[in-house]
Parts: C-alpha cells; sequence; structure tokens
C-alpha cells in the first residue's frame, strides 16, 4: 500500500464528516484519517491506486485547502 499525506484546513469533527462522503469511495472507507490536534490538519490516505488530481479535485470542491507534502 502506499501512504500519501496531504495538509489540509480539515480542523473539526464537523469538517470529517463533510469530507467522509468523498474520501469514503475515493479510497476506501479504512484508508485514511485526518489528525485534527496537528496544526498542519495532515490527512494520510493509504491506498494502492491513488487517484491522487481527483482527490485534490474534491477536497477542494468541498470547500478544503489541501497540499501535498513533500
Amino acid at each position: 500500500m502506499k501512504t500519501k499525506q496531504y495538509k489540509t484546513n480539515i480542523n473539526c469533527l464537523g469538517c470529517v464528516e463533510k469530507v467522509t462522503p468523498i474520501l469514503n469511495p475515493l479510497v476506501g472507507e479504512n484508508n485514511w484519517e485526518v489528525n485534527i490536534r496537528d496544526k498542519n490538519k495532515i490527512l494520510t490516505v493509504t491506498n494502492e491506486n491513488l487517484n491522487e488530481p481527483t482527490l485534490i479535485e474534491q477536497i477542494k470542491k468541498a470547500g478544503f485547502n489541501i497540499e501535498t507534502i513533500k
């Protein structure tokens, strides 16, 4: 499995609930998490066939910032 991390502004449980219907179909229900306690609100995605452009586009469409961590 490949793991990618992103800096976001998904900063509360309500925000997590808003992205859940986006992320579950894209990467799988148990293949992502957001650390809302981290100052950078890190989204970690573990998925072998991640379509990163679609992921980024969908998170932005939901109204959140997302930036790949290098």
